[in-house]
């Protein structure tokens, strides 16, 4: 899935990426949210400023992630993308040192990354664990959606007990709601 998202072209990813983010701004779960956390996006990953910039235009706090130490991930404070990112471990764009932490209870939505995504809401990570020890954080009823490519789209992820399950993936072609509401 990485490969086939490597593979998008510069221009085909932008378009591609503006269709999913259009998608997920049209998501009924981001009407009510007050605060969602987002990520910056890296390398081949769908890119995630139209949805960032939708957020802060609607008054949507946002936050983003930030690597606080091993398998240690904490959201903070981002109002300004251009001004509030630097690079961060692994030149990852992420909020400043000095960007407010966001209380993980206080966050309405998530939208996670990963290299692969089922439509029966398994995600593949990266493998350093940020997400799978930061997700068990949230109010249980958070919901949790993956935001990727249709390329990345696979028949089966394999899911560890630890896993948490997705509850919508979006990609520039469709919504796929993985689990009854």
């Amino acid at each position: 899935a990485v490969a086939a998202r490597d593979a998008l072209a510069a221009d085909a990813r932008a378009e591609r990426s503006e269709r999913a983010c259009a998608r997920a701004l049209a998501l009924p779960e981001l009407a009510g949210a007050g605060t969602v956390m987002l990520f910056a996006s890296f390398r081949s990953e769908i890119d995630t400023a139209p949805l960032i910039r939708g957020c802060l235009a609607r008054g949507i706090a946002v936050a983003l992630p930030r690597i606080a130490g091993p398998r240690l991930l904490e959201a903070a404070a981002v109002a300004d993308p251009e001004r509030d990112l630097v690079p961060g471990t692994w030149d990852i764009p992420e909020p400043r040192a000095e960007s407010s932490t966001v209380d993980p209870g206080l966050i309405d939505l998530v939208f996670v990354p990963g290299t692969a995504f089922s439509a029966s809401g398994g995600r593949c990570g990266y493998g350093g664990g940020f997400y799978d020890a930061f997700l068990p954080r949230l109010r249980p009823d958070t919901p949790l959606v993956g935001l990727a490519f249709e390329a990345q789209m696979v028949d089966d992820v394999p899911c560890e007990p630890h896993d948490l399950t997705l509850d919508v993936v979006v990609t520039e072609a469709r919504v796929i709601r993985c689990r009854a509401a």
